[in-house]
């Protein structure tokens, strides 16, 4: 019931509309990756997908954020099940990718954002390299672009209080870590997948 209710209040605050290009729903194992500008991108993209897809995917976001009072830290653990990453203490033997892969097993998808932070320029950041190790350690997983549009108006910088506004959650066709592919032009072409759905109309 709370997550129901939270959906409709996060699709009236942000105005999201959905379209899905050359890709359909389903609950078969995949990362949704995303650019990043606004603290909502996390819930809004969960919201957006159907009810039996979102059952099944858990949200990875930073944990010195969602861990910030008691507000955030329950909806974060006990309504959106996210996967918290600790952004401050990366340790070689408890790599967050090794966390993420434990934690999904053969059952859950993640919604991520390779940009790291927010981005608050008109150009997406280069990637990280989490998204290629995942996508190396689990070559079977469906990896799906996401281009969210408008979210950085909706909750600015700094602010606590969204301002409803129209934004588009835009989700493209899947893509895989091809044999031998090096991280460097994996990366690249992750980014220009988004890239391509923000240029889309």
């Amino acid at each position: 019931m709370t997550r129901t209710l939270l959906a409709a209040l996060a699709r009236l605050i942000s105005g999201a509309s959905t379209r899905w290009i050359d890709c359909q729903p389903d609950t078969c194992q995949r990362v949704y990756f995303a650019n990043h500008t606004s603290h909502l991108d996390p819930l809004v993209v969960w919201f957006s997908l159907p009810q039996e897809v979102r059952a099944l995917t858990r949200p990875v976001a930073a944990k010195d954020y969602w861990e910030r009072g008691w507000i955030r830290r329950y909806l974060a653990t006990k309504v959106f099940d996210a996967l918290l990453i600790d952004r401050t203490e990366v340790k070689v033997h408890q790599s967050p990718v090794d966390m993420l892969i434990r934690a999904i097993g053969n059952t859950y998808s993640l919604i991520l954002f390779p940009e790291g932070g927010r981005n608050t320029g008109p150009e997406l950041n280069e990637f990280k390299s989490g998204l290629y190790y995942l996508a190396k350690k689990r070559p079977d997983l469906e990896l799906i672009p996401v281009y969210i549009d408008n979210l950085n108006r909706v909750l600015p910088r700094g602010e606590f209080l969204p301002v409803p506004l129209l934004s588009c959650i835009t989700f493209g066709p899947p893509m895989w870590l091809e044999a031998k592919e090096p991280k460097a032009d994996f990366l690249r072409r992750a980014r220009e997948a988004v890239i391509r759905l923000r240029d889309q109309d």
